[in-house]
C-alpha cells in the first residue's frame, strides 16, 4: 500500500544543537503510527516540521507523493493534513458547533460578495457546514452538546472536540499531538475508540503520547526518539522488548507495564 506519508532523513537544529537528527519513517492508510520516548525527545518538534510549523534543516516531507517540505501549514491542510495540539486550542465563548464549523473554512468554496450580503447560496452553504459539523460532533459522541459553549466542557470532551474539528479538514492523514494527556480512565478510553474508529475508516493516524496503555493497545507501529535521534521502530512488543526503549525511556517497571496492557 502506498504511504500517505513520507519523512526522509528529516532534522533539525537550534543555535547548534540537533533537536531531530535524522528521522525516517512512512505512514500508510488506516495505520496507526505512534511516536514515543521521555521528553526533550524532539517529537513536537518532529510535528511541527511535518505540519509545516518549523523549516528542516535537513531532509523531506512528502504528502500523497508529492514533496510538501516545509509548505505552509493552510496548503498541507488542502492536501490532506490535519492536526491537533497538546494544548486545547478551541474558542471557550464559542459553541461546539461554531467551532467545529471553524474548521471547515478551507474546504468551502465560494465568492465573497454573496457571503457579505447573505444572499441564498450563503445561507445554503453555511446550512450545509452546520449540518457537516453537527455530524463530526455525532461522530465524537458530542452531538447532544452541540449549542453548549466549549467552556462548559469537560476536558475530555474538548480534546474530542479537537479532533471532531480537525477531520472537518477531510484529512487523509491525522497528526494527534497526545489527545489523552489530561483525561481521565474514562476519557482516555473514549479516545481510544474514536481514533481506533478513525483509523478504521482509512486515515492514517501520527500520533504523539505518554499514555504507553494506550499506545501499545492501538498501535500499528511505534518509533522511539531519544535526543532527537531514532533508537527503535517495529511493532509495540518489540519496542518494548528494546533495550535501548527500556534504558532511555520505559525503565523495567514501565516496559513490564505496557507488555501486559492489555491484560
Amino acid at each position: 500500500m502506498t504511504p500517505l506519508l513520507e519523512v526522509a532523513n528529516l532534522s533539525i537544529a537550534f543555535g547548534g544543537l540537533r533537536a531531530v537528527d535524522d528521522v525516517s519513517f512512512e505512514v500508510r492508510p488506516g495505520q496507526i503510527v505512534s511516536v514515543i520516548g521521555p521528553n526533550g525527545a524532539g517529537k513536537t518538534t518532529l510535528f511541527n516540521m511535518i505540519s509545516g510549523l518549523y523549516r528542516p534543516t535537513q531532509g523531506s516531507v512528502r504528502l500523497v507523493g508529492a514533496d510538501v517540505t516545509s509548505a505552509e501549514p493552510h496548503l498541507l491542510a488542502r492536501r490532506g493534513l490535519a492536526r491537533t495540539f497538546q494544548n486545547l486550542q478551541v474558542f471557550p465563548s464559542m459553541t461546539l458547533l461554531e467551532n467545529v464549523m471553524v474548521g471547515h473554512h478551507l474546504q468551502e468554496a465560494g465568492a465573497t460578495l454573496p457571503d457579505l450580503f447573505g444572499l441564498p447560496s450563503s445561507r445554503r452553504k453555511t446550512r450545509a457546514t452546520a449540518e457537516s459539523a453537527l455530524s463530526l460532533l455525532a461522530r465524537v459522541g458530542l452531538e447532544k452538546a452541540a449549542f453548549r459553549e466549549a467552556l462548559t466542557m469537560s476536558y475530555g470532551a474538548l480534546k474530542r472536540l479537537e479532533i471532531a474539528r480537525a477531520l472537518a479538514l477531510r484529512p487523509k492523514i491525522l497528526l494527534l499531538d497526545e489527545p489523552a494527556a489530561g483525561c481521565n480512565a474514562v476519557e482516555t478510553e473514549e479516545i481510544d475508540q474514536l481514533i481506533t474508529e478513525i483509523a478504521s475508516s482509512g486515515v492514517a493516524i501520527l500520533l504523539v503520547e505518554h499514555d504507553m496503555k494506550l499506545v501499545m493497545k492501538i498501535s500499528s507501529h511505534i518509533i522511539a526518539l531519544d535526543h532527537g535521534r531514532k533508537i527503535a521502530e517495529g511493532n509495540p512488543g518489540d519496542v518494548a522488548a528494546n533495550p535501548d526503549v527500556i534504558a532511555a525511556y520505559l525503565g523495567q517497571k514501565g516496559q513490564e507495564q505496557v507488555l501486559h496492557a492489555d491484560g
